[in-house]
Order: C-alpha cells, then sequence, then structure tokens
C-alpha cells in the first residue's frame, strides 16, 4: 500500500494552493487511521509500562524517517518528563550519520540492526518496537527477529497491511494511512501517522509511571527560561506562594516536583 500510485496525479501541472489543499485532504485521513489502531497500542503500551516498572527500557529502530521519528521521540522524553536518557533509546541503520544523512543501503543490512540493539546491552526486561513505513526494511526485521529469539519483547508500527514486520512483532501496530499524495513518499502520511503514535505511546507510557501530576510536566527539564517561568507558574498553583517565592523554591529544589513536596512538607 505504501508504494501505490497516489491518488492524483500530473501534480507538476498544480498551482502551490492545489498542492497544498491536496496534501492537505490526504492528510485528513491520517487521525482516523491512528484511530482504528488504538485497539493494537493498547496491550504495547502495557507492556511498556510493566517492563519500566521492573527496571526494563524502550528500544525504537528503524531506517530513514522512521529512525528519525524514533530518535526524535525518545530524545524528548528526558526534558519532558525527567527521566534518564538510557530510558528510552531511539536506533537508526547506518548510525548518528543517518539523523542527517541518508547512508546508502544501510538499511539493507539484516545483521546490523541486531548488533546495534547488542551494543547497548539489550536483554529479556527491554521492549524494541520496529518502525518501517513499507513494514519490509531488512535492518528492521533482522533485528525483531533476533530479539524474539533471545526473549525480547517486540513491537512495531507499520503502515503497510499484510508488512513482514508484522510477523516478527508481538504486540504489531498496523496504520493504514492509504497510498501517499507522492508515490511512495512515507516521509507524508507515514511519517505523521508514525509520530503520533510514537507520541501516543511514549506520553501515555510516561503518566502511567507517574511522570506527570494532573496534567502538567511536574517532572521536566527546567532548561531554559520559559520552562523555568512555566515551572514557576506550576509551583504558584499548586502552593499559593508568590512568584519570587515560587521561583526561589523551584531554583533551590530543582524541578516542579521537588519544590512542591519540599513545601508540603515544611
Amino acid at each position: 500500500m505504501t508504494e501505490s500510485d497516489s491518488r492524483h496525479d500530473h501534480l507538476e501541472r498544480w498551482s502551490v494552493d492545489e498542492l497544498l489543499r491536496g496534501i492537505n485532504q490526504e492528510d485528513h485521513s491520517v487521525p482516523g487511521a491512528v484511530e482504528r489502531a488504538i485497539p493494537m497500542i493498547v496491550p504495547l503500551v502495557e507492556r511498556i509500562v510493566e517492563s519500566m516498572a521492573q527496571g526494563g527500557r524502550l528500544f525504537y529502530i528503524g531506517a530513514g524517517t522512521s529512525g528519525r521519528l524514533g530518535i526524535v521521540d525518545a530524545s524528548e522524553c528526558p526534558p519532558t518528563f525527567g527521566v534518564d536518557h538510557g530510558l528510552v533509546i531511539g536506533l537508526i541503520a547506518g548510525g548518528d550519520r543517518a539523523i542527517r544523512y541518508p547512508v546508502e543501503f544501510a538499511e539493507d543490512d539484516r545483521s546490523q540492526g541486531w548488533a546495534d540493539l547488542q551494543a547497548q546491552d539489550i536483554g529479556p526486561g527491554d521492549v524494541v518496537i520496529g518502525i518501517a513505513a513499507s513494514g519490509s526494511t531488512p535492518y528492521v526485521i533482522g533485528a525483531l527477529e533476533k530479539c524474539r529469539e533471545a526473549g525480547i519483547t517486540t513491537g512495531c508500527i507499520t503502515c503497510n497491511p499484510g508488512a513482514p514486520v508484522l510477523a516478527c512483532a508481538d504486540y504489531p501496530v498496523l496504520v493504514a494511512v492509504g497510498p501517499e499524495f507522492v508515490t511512495g513518499s512515507t516521509r507524508m502520511k507515514s511519517g505523521t501517522a508514525q509520530k503520533l503514535v510514537l507520541n501516543m505511546i511514549s506520553t501515555s507510557a510516561m503518566i502511567r509511571l507517574g511522570r506527570v501530576s494532573g496534567n502538567k510536566m511536574v517532572d521536566m527539564q527546567l532548561s531554559n527560561r520559559k520552562l523555568v517561568h512555566r515551572g514557576t507558574r506550576m509551583v504558584m498553583d499548586q502552593t499559593g506562594l508568590s512568584e519570587s517565592d515560587a521561583a526561589s523554591l523551584l531554583r533551590d529544589h530543582g524541578s516542579v516536583r521537588k519544590a512542591v513536596d519540599a513545601f508540603r512538607t515544611q
């Protein structure tokens, strides 16, 4: 499906307005496809939460756009939820260089994905999610097959019904978004769908693990002025302190959660 011809043709003849509206029209189908996948996402998240509660880690592994999306999601967990950088790890075919530049044929190496996971001391307590829009990427499939042989829980996110990767995952997630606006350009609808699912997985897992209080990121890293200001407002809301006192308390304790806990135990 991800390689099927676009529903649109002669795109070079379209005006900019027509192109933008055509892309937007196709994008409207993505949230519905993600919604239909929720019953598949639920057990995967529940397994991730169970694993992390027992000290396990979450790995994303992919190639090209899929790999980059996994790295983005993994890299945003520490600043957003205050977790260690090693809790959620994104791996991409071709290594760090492939984040910015295409590495020729890296995704075709069936053994490298498992080698990359072994370099991270992967173990049975961890969960590995293969991300592959086409669902046929050798780098991903080879890694998931080896994980299953080693007793490591596997999941996948793909946009291709009947994709080989689905058979390699204990918790398969299929988000069938249909043909792309530009034939085969899976950075478009497929990439959007994968990003939405990754948001759902990591956010819901972190909430279930207690990394959100109410609806606030109380463990976020205070890495810039905007976040310090946001954290100060959170402390003010939960303690009734003035802005200056809340800012001082936050500065002393380094996180909203610790600042509020310190106030409540005074």
